[in-house]
């Protein structure tokens, strides 16, 4: 069975938000979109198994949810 780790992965998890931030700054609110979608992608491809990836997109949505 697949298990989604949910704790962080990350030695210094502040370089990785870093990182994503940088990714987006100066980008519009489309290409921002259109990023974070080929992101999913290419992390989903690469972690390649559907079980990990299906238990990630219940819990992004359940946290989109809780928001409103």
């Amino acid at each position: 069975m697949s298990h989604l780790n949910t704790q962080s992965n990350f030695n210094i998890p502040d370089e990785f938000y870093e990182c994503l931030i940088n990714a987006h700054r100066d980008l519009s609110t489309n290409e921002s979109n259109a990023m974070n979608a080929a992101l999913v992608l290419l992390l989903s491809n690469h972690i390649g198994d559907l079980g990990v990836i299906n238990e990630a997109l219940e819990e992004a949505r359940k946290s989109v949810m809780a928001e409103a």
